[in-house]
């Protein structure tokens, strides 16, 4: 009997990582969902017969009780969490917003992806997808410390899969522009929604989270020797990061 393949999804609580574990679940893979909010993967779990385990990726001892779960192989590790902090110019930073994009999208990242590598490895053809963004290609005003987080984040990936060339691995990287999810822009305005609301204002059709787990199901299901190094999403209506249509 062919063992089933295991998953394991960061920042699976809501937005993409619920998505792309649901959809990740529905192609036949064991889920490990982690996650701060308890609650919420747990809910998932039942729901996609998946296992829950309360995460926090910026925390050495709670990615090492995630490892100790998961076991001794990995076949997909989606590195999802992370967040913008703020929005504001360069010379009004919040330079604590800044170490905590900073800890999360590229700490954290790095943390899974070192704690997992054995694993990763030992399934004979894992597979990595760290969720980076656009704003890892584009610097745009106000948005310095999410995008020098993202354009890090993006670095750890190129640098990683010059590094692990002969291991069984594939080291992908997904970088979404525009997606609707009910949280990110309010957390980014820290629960200001009408800040959040205004983000997308006027475009009829912005990505949503499941667009996203579809693009992330489809590469790490691609057979073992095709690695999709980089795969940039937009909505139609957005044709760079500040060039968006908006009706009126």
């Amino acid at each position: 009997m062919v063992a089933m393949k295991t998953a394991v999804v960061t920042g699976a609580s809501s937005g993409i990582g619920a998505a792309t574990a649901r959809r990740l679940a529905g192609e036949g893979f064991r889920l490990f969902l982690a996650a701060r909010r308890a609650d919420r993967i747990e809910a998932l779990a039942a729901e996609i017969d998946g296992v829950a385990v309360p995460t926090d990726v910026t925390d050495e001892s709670s990615v090492a009780a995630l490892a100790e779960r998961v076991g001794g192989t990995l076949d997909v590790l989606v590195n999802n969490a992370g967040g913008a902090f703020g929005l504001e110019p360069v010379a009004d930073a919040d330079l604590d917003n800044w170490r905590r994009m900073y800890e999360v999208n590229v700490v954290g990242a790095a943390r899974m992806i070192k704690t997992f590598l054995p694993a990763l490895v030992a399934s004979g053809a894992g597979a990595i997808v760290n969720v980076g963004s656009t704003a890892g290609q584009v610097a745009y005003e106000n948005g310095a410390g999410y995008n020098a987080a993202k354009f890090a984040e993006r670095a750890v990936t190129e640098a990683l899969r010059l590094e692990i060339y002969d291991q069984p691995v594939r080291v992908m990287e997904i970088d979404p522009g525009l997606v609707h999810t009910e949280e990110f822009s309010l957390v980014r305005f820290g629960g200001d929604q009408a800040r959040a609301d205004a983000v997308y204002a006027g475009v009829a059709e912005p990505l949503v989270a499941d667009d996203i787990a579809d693009a992330i199901t489809w590469m790490v299901t691609r057979p073992a020797h095709v690695n999709i190094d980089s795969l940039v999403i937009k909505p139609r209506a957005q044709a760079a990061t500040h060039k968006v249509y908006r009706q009126a």
